[in-house]
């Protein structure tokens, strides 16, 4: 009886995920922006969220003119599906409605390819090509030692090195990757206008100004403020309540 009743809470929790992404993509084409919104939210009702969901509530808030919102749903839609490129092309519009330009110094060295390399793949993905590669080796394994002829044998122990290293740069990349997304903490400023300050206190120096829609890393936590760096590397502190974290 239990499973039964686990189990229409299943079928009811996906039936009304689709119903409301439906009725959002029909609200939206209809014109309808804050309803699609509504509609689209529903669906996180039932625990339920995807980069399609969350690219198009984006694009609602963005016919909406609403910055903040918009860039943070793109940003929540990369983290998804990090090559999703409408994604990132509308994410590219988006900023366009931004008041602050602040540069984006890219990060150069052994640790920016290996975070290329890394971020082809989510951790998960990662880990099942390291499974796919372990029963490769065991499959390897299981002919060497079978195997009778000295020509195959060798060839064999050949390809268990080579798919040995594979199986050490999987997992190897999917440390590094679970690593990155556990410790990189994007977050939006959601605040019409803030003060980012030299310490945090509200009394403190003030560094800039910064508005809404505005990019920004989350290096510490202390009481009301956090400590964040800006895309060009100026760091300081804001008003906890200014910004939204992306993850």
């Amino acid at each position: 009886m239990k499973n039964l009743v686990y189990l229409f809470l299943l079928i009811t929790q996906v039936f009304f995920s689709q119903t409301g992404f439906e009725n959002g993509n029909a609200l939206y084409k209809q014109g309808n922006y804050q309803e699609a919104i509504d509609a689209y939210e529903t669906v996180f009702r039932s625990q339920k969220q995807s980069s399609e969901l969350y690219f198009n509530i984006a694009n609602c808030y963005y016919k909406l003119n609403k910055v903040a919102p918009s860039i943070y749903n793109y940003e929540k839609s990369l983290v998804l599906k990090p090559h999703f490129e409408a994604a990132k092309n509308n994410l590219e519009i988006a900023k366009k409605l931004q008041i602050d330009d602040i540069k984006i110094i890219p990060k150069v060295g052994i640790g920016k390819m290996i975070q290329n390399l890394t971020s082809r793949f989510n951790y998960d993905t990662w880990a099942w090509i390291s499974v796919f590669f372990g029963v490769l080796f065991l499959l390897f394994f299981v002919l060497y030692y079978f195997s009778e002829a000295s020509l195959v044998k060798r060839m064999l122990f050949s390809g268990m090195l080579v798919v040995l290293v594979f199986i050490l740069i999987c997992v190897s990349s999917a440390i590094f990757e679970k690593s990155h997304l556990q410790n990189d903490r994007p977050a939006i400023v959601f605040a019409e206008v803030t003060s980012l300050l030299s310490q945090p206190k509200s009394s403190a120096k003030e560094i800039m100004k910064l508005h809404e829609g505005t990019k920004v890393f989350v290096l510490l936590s202390k009481k009301e403020f956090k400590q964040i760096e800006l895309t060009d590397g100026i760091i300081g502190w804001i008003e906890s309540n200014s910004i939204k974290e992306v993850k």
